[in-house]
């Protein structure tokens, strides 16, 4: 969104400011920071050209084409002479990794559990601006995660928080929850301080991860991340991954989840970031989900964006994660399903879970009807036990 004002830009030392902050604050914002572009140094992309570099990206080829851009916020637009960094905390309302260990019930990261960020923070972040811009003048843009912004590096730089190890933001007041947004504008305002790196020795986040997907402190693998691997990756997940997944089936929040920083975290005040519901759902029933009826309970939040094929997809792959909690019948059904990436996840499943006869009688007969390459590979070799 880009909004013109032309009013003159001189204002009082600190009235902008201020307005800003108290509008913020009143649309429900929990944190507003300022930060002045032109003192973001050149090198703020390093990371980003590293990930790059080596591949880390995967399939978010978006990253890499928008990269010129993404590196310096004047590089996105070089009238911007002031930033303005928002969040609003999403935090939990308890610790959301006992649910792991419930094999029979299908895990959803925190963030997603509630209304979809993009639509409750881009609508506000539209009426501040134009506030601002109509109290005190100038031109502005507002972005909430759709643009090529780096929204946490400046975060970082506004004073909101810090990039913890596990590259996420991390702030005192909040912890590990917090979604972000930022408005540009041609308003010059005085920045905030920005936030130092309070990680110290601490790296439970680096260690915790159930991939190993943090190839050095503050540097990510996406292709080993589960929350890409559950939610951008669109290809297969690789079979060495799906043990790991254990029953998360769109996200994961361990490496945030630990953070010890989290232990000054409050529950979201958000009402519409509040979950639906904080049990976990039996992975029977979302396995028997078509097409209607995910998108119908997936309505408004981040889960319906992967669509129904990549959902029961995960949740088939679950399945075969949870032993004796596992339903065969609903792994069988899966095998004959019409989307191709929850055949192929069924049929990795049924050599997990079934008995050896059962999983071979049900092989062959998928192999007599089944055309698409991958899944009859994905049959074809699974002829031995999977730990070998």
């Amino acid at each position: 969104m880009q909004t013109s004002i032309f009013k003159p830009l001189s204002v009082s030392p600190g009235a902008a400011e201020a307005f800003v902050k108290g509008e913020a604050e009143a649309a429900g914002f929990d944190v507003v920071r300022i930060l002045d572009p032109a003192a973001v140094p050149d090198d703020i992309g390093e990371r980003l050209d590293l990930a790059l570099a080596d591949g880390h990206h995967g399939d978010m080829a978006w990253l890499k084409t928008t990269a010129d851009r993404r590196r310096h916020p004047k590089a996105l637009w070089p009238e911007v002479r002031a930033i303005i960094m928002v969040a609003m905390n999403y935090g939990p309302d308890r610790d959301p990794l006992p649910d792991l260990q419930r094999p029979d019930r299908g895990v959803i990261s925190v963030y997603a559990r509630g209304r979809d960020y993009h639509d409750v923070m881009k609508g506000r972040l539209k009426t501040l601006g134009q506030r601002l811009a109509s109290r005190h003048g100038g031109d502005l843009k507002v972005f909430v995660d759709t643009a090529p912004v780096m929204e946490k590096p400046l975060a970082e730089r506004a004073g909101i928080g810090w990039q913890g190890k596990h590259t996420n933001l991390v702030s005192r007041t909040h912890g590990s929850w917090l979604f972000l947004g930022a408005l540009f504008t041609t308003l010059p305002l005085t920045p905030d301080a920005p936030e130092e790196d309070h990680c110290g020795n601490c790296r439970r986040c680096l260690d915790v991860c159930p991939t190993n997907a943090f190839p050095a402190p503050y540097r990510l693998d996406a292709r080993r991340c589960l929350a890409y691997l559950t939610i951008e990756a669109k290809g297969m997940i690789p079979r060495r991954f799906r043990a790991a997944m254990g029953n998360r089936i769109f996200g994961c929040d361990d490496c945030l989840a630990v953070c010890p920083w989290n232990k000054f975290a409050a529950a979201a005040s958000e009402a519409k970031f509040t979950a639906r519901t904080n049990e976990p759902e039996p992975l029977t029933d979302l396995a028997a989900l078509d097409d209607a009826t995910f998108r119908k309970r997936y309505a408004g939040t981040p889960v319906k964006r992967i669509g129904r094929e990549r959902f029961v997809r995960n949740v088939m792959v679950a399945l075969g994660n949870a032993g004796k909690a596992a339903c065969p019948a609903a792994i069988e059904n899966g095998t004959r399903d019409e989307a191709t990436q929850v055949r192929q996840a069924a049929a990795w499943s049924a050599h997990r879970i079934l008995p050896p006869a059962r999983f071979a009688a049900l092989r062959r007969d998928a192999l007599a009807r089944e055309r698409v390459p991958a899944v009859r590979h994905e049959w074809a070799t699974l002829t031995a036990p999977l730990e070998a």
